[in-house]
């Protein structure tokens, strides 16, 4: 008996390995790099090399004022850890911004080519000071006019500029990427695949280097005229240089003919959007990203944290569903993003830490843990280290799990991480 299973298992390997090595160059998991919390989107011209540091004096000085003590906060994100509003603001003093998008898209409008060109090459010049003072974010890209017909020619011509004129200024900085707006088509990612080729060959850089995030914002990238969705493709067709999917909230509620009053990151038709999202980078290593509010804490102190309390109700929905990532497009933003993001962290860590414990030493913890559930605790972990709503030391000593191996647990590649 024992002969014929060997034999079998085999026979099933061999019949197999294509299908195995299919699966494994499609689904090879997460990457183990820290994924940023939220984009910053700035238009190019108001980007400069003192643009972070900017948002975070911004940010600090609306959170001085609005929020004072722990009943303020209390009143915006709900009840927390005492130590929430110190670690908040620490958090926009040392780095207020994960990852900052200049935007030569919607942000910017359109402008004379002679004009955008120059500013196309300022930017590339600011970013590399930026990135040479140690004042840039971890995490920096561009996003550039989308490759339908009308705005092609505009949006190959300011990505060439600019990552030639980036080259000039330091080179291109670990951490960037590109974005590909309103994709209606597979082939327009395999172009732009084609594009950052040619660059990287024209501009002496290595292959691969240049990645991008597809932009979901058109029915078009949700749902193919054969009914099925053409995401998985999509990620396919950028033969390992797409790092995520964007969800654009008011381009695609406009495009589904929801009226402006009602577009929001919670419509259903934004759940539907994302959850389409959701499946098709599962396992791929693709990150995911919610959208935006375009509610901007702005006015009166009312306003202001009106504004604040659905934000952070927004970002924490997003969490509690999975997009780990959102966008934000004022500094006034930056208090709620991260209470909401630290607050949810902090809020489940004590469980987190106790459940990996006990899966760890066979304990019991009142829950019947299995493998993937102990990859989403470390996974959830890692993430809320890495952001800095948790502390490493703290997290290894309550779980009784070095660095090594909460990397394993969460099936991740074993690196610092920050």
């Amino acid at each position: 008996m024992s002969d014929l299973a060997d034999a079998l298992a085999a026979r099933l390997d061999r019949d197999l390995a294509r299908v195995d090595a299919g699966l494994a160059a499609a689904y090879p998991g997460d990457p183990g790099t820290r994924q940023p919390v939220h984009t910053v989107y700035v238009p190019a011209d108001r980007f400069d090399r003192g643009t972070v540091a900017d948002w975070g004096v911004r940010a600090c000085e609306v959170f001085d004022e609005h929020a004072r003590g722990d009943a303020e906060m209390r009143a915006c994100w709900g009840p927390a850890a005492a130590d929430l509003r110190e670690r908040v603001r620490a958090k926009l003093l040392a780095e207020p911004v994960e990852d900052l998008r200049i935007d030569f898209e919607d942000g910017y409008g359109v402008r004379p080519g002679a004009e955008e060109d120059a500013e196309a090459e300022r930017a590339a010049a600011e970013l590399g000071a930026a990135v040479a003072a140690g004042t840039a974010s971890p995490f920096t890209g561009i996003r550039f006019r989308s490759f339908e017909g009308a705005t092609r020619g505009r949006g190959v011509r300011t990505l060439v500029r600019f990552v030639e004129a980036l080259c000039e200024h330091g080179g291109v900085p670990a951490g960037f990427v590109v974005t590909l707006p309103k994709v209606t088509a597979t082939a327009q990612v395999s172009a732009l695949v084609t594009v950052l080729a040619a660059i990287e060959e024209e501009c002496g850089l290595p292959a691969g280097l240049l990645r991008f995030e597809i932009q979901v914002e058109t029915p078009q990238s949700v749902i193919g005229t054969d009914g099925a969705s053409p995401l998985p493709g999509m990620i396919a067709a950028g033969g390992g240089r797409c790092t995520g999917l964007h969800y654009g909230t008011y381009d695609y509620s406009a495009s589904t003919g929801i009226a402006a009053e009602y577009q929001s990151m919670e419509h259903p038709v934004a759940d539907h959007a994302k959850a389409v999202m959701q499946v098709a980078a599962a396992g791929t290593g693709v990150r995911l990203s919610d959208g935006s509010t375009n509610v901007v804490p702005e006015g009166s102190a009312e306003q202001i944290r009106a504004a604040w309390t659905l934000h952070g109700r927004l970002v924490r929905r997003s969490l509690e569903r999975g997009f780990y990532q959102g966008w934000d497009l004022h500094p006034a933003q930056l208090p709620s993003r991260f209470a909401a993001v630290f607050g949810f962290f902090r809020g489940s860590a004590d469980s987190a830490v106790a459940r990996l414990r006990a899966y760890r030493e066979r304990a019991d913890s009142g829950f019947l843990d299995e493998p993937a559930t102990a990859t989403a605790l470390a996974g959830f972990l890692l993430r809320g280290t890495d952001c800095g709503a948790l502390d490493e030391q703290w997290v290894q000593q309550a779980t009784g799990a070095d660095a090594a191996e909460l990397a394993a647990l969460a099936r991740r590649p074993h690196r610092s991480p920050r």
